[in-house]
């Protein structure tokens, strides 16, 4: 029985470009794969997937809540590869597990675990919830070498602990960063005693 996979990272963890690989590996091999992103993400174009080191292949499907697959289009199909899994609909994770199991195919998943609040995004809580397998992408810290699990969002170079939950973004908008290297600069930037030094994140490093 095929399987849901949900693979989470943090920013710059290299999920896009893990998913590209493996797309590659399984066209190298002669069998079909279907790409698919949320049509929210709108970053690099509406239909791109672009990993941060320059690879770029097309979405073949947009998808949205409302999104079903249809059975046609999953005959002979081998794998099917999601890119920024955290802006997917709950409702539309349930139907990917739906579609591993009814049709035996691999679903995996790639995307973010929480947002720059620490919180779950909707997509990423189902995937957790629902997922055959979990698995995490490691990074490092920005500052220190301690395993990276926060994003932290910049506004003009400084941490923000307030905002929407969705702020599209890349390497400007958003970091890298371990539990306490979050916590110092989140902290750092509501004091009231350095509200006019404008604390940045790329001052020195913290100690490990």
């Amino acid at each position: 029985m095929a399987k849901l996979y949900f693979r989470h990272g943090t920013m710059g963890s290299a999920k896009t470009l893990n998913l590209l690989a493996v797309a590659h590996s399984y066209q190298l091999q002669g069998k079909k794969v279907m790409i698919l992103k949320p049509a929210l993400d709108t970053r690099f174009g509406e239909a791109a997937v672009r990993s941060r080191s320059g690879l770029e292949k097309p979405a073949d499907l947009l998808v949205n809540a409302q999104s079903r697959l249809d059975p046609k289009d999953l005959a002979q199909l081998s794998c099917i590869l999601v890119d920024e899994a955290q802006f997917l609909a709950p409702e539309f994770v349930e139907h990917l597990r739906s579609v591993s199991r009814d049709f035996d195919i691999p679903v995996i998943c790639y995307g973010l675990r929480t947002d720059f609040k620490t919180e779950l995004f909707a997509g990423s809580k189902r995937l957790l919830e629902l997922s055959d397998a979990i698995e995490e992408i490691k990074n490092t810290c920005h500052y220190c070498n301690k395993k990276a699990i926060f994003n932290a969002r910049l506004i003009g170079g400084i941490v923000v602990s307030e905002g929407p939950q969705v702020l599209l973004g890349a390497e400007e908008t958003y970091l890298p960063v371990c539990p306490y290297c979050y916590e110092a600069h989140k902290h750092a930037s509501q004091s009231p005693s350095l509200e006019n030094a404008s604390p940045k994140l790329d001052s020195a490093p913290l100690d490990s």
